[in-house]
């Protein structure tokens, strides 16, 4: 979390694990979480860690927000079970401000061919145990597609799923054609 600041967005803020690491520059805190259950526990945990924020139910391909409204936005462990990756990425831009950022740390497919279809095997049945974890997305390739220019990545080898953290800008952020943005329901 060190250097997000001003306005954020947290995409999928399950529980509310992040909040005590949020940065003191943040002036803003808004999160997002689709999972009625998962919202009703945050917002107990919400009075004791005292985060200062909004917390809204909804969908990270469907964010209720304004074109460039947040100076950041951050998701953890999310886009492993977001159903409409492309259409998340695309709201994230279209929210991020020009020259925001978007912080990301999550689970992607393993890079090795037998390691990688030894997952691609594997997902069906760990989206099941898993809370509809899909432990074999392309993340990485996801955001880069979706208009991303990833600034830094970090692998690190310790983890029993491959997981990447990084950071990642968009020239032109919330520049979602409007007639995309009428098509997908998106309010401004």
């Amino acid at each position: 979390m060190a250097g997000i600041e001003g306005r954020v967005l947290e995409i999928g803020f399950g529980v509310g694990s992040n909040w005590a690491h949020l940065p003191g520059t943040v002036h803003q805190y808004v999160g997002i979480e689709p999972d009625r259950y998962m919202l009703e526990r945050a917002t107990a945990t919400k009075g004791r860690d005292a985060v200062e924020g909004r917390l809204v139910r909804a969908r990270g391909q469907e964010l209720p927000f304004a074109n460039d409204s947040f100076d950041a936005v951050f998701t953890t462990l999310t886009f492993c079970t977001i159903e409409d990756v492309p259409g998340a990425l695309a709201e994230i831009r279209r929210v991020l401000r020009p020259g925001g950022v978007f912080r990301f740390w999550e689970h992607v497919r393993p890079e090795g061919r037998v390691s990688g279809r030894v997952t691609d095997v594997l997902a069906p049945a760990w989206r099941k145990v898993g809370g509809g974890c899909n432990p074999n997305r392309r993340t990485v390739q996801a955001i880069e597609a979706a208009g991303f220019r990833i600034t830094s990545l970090h692998t690190p080898n310790r983890s029993p799923l491959p997981m990447v953290f990084g950071t990642a800008t968009a020239d032109g952020a919330g520049s979602v054609p409007i007639l995309e943005r009428a098509a997908r329901g998106v309010r401004d």
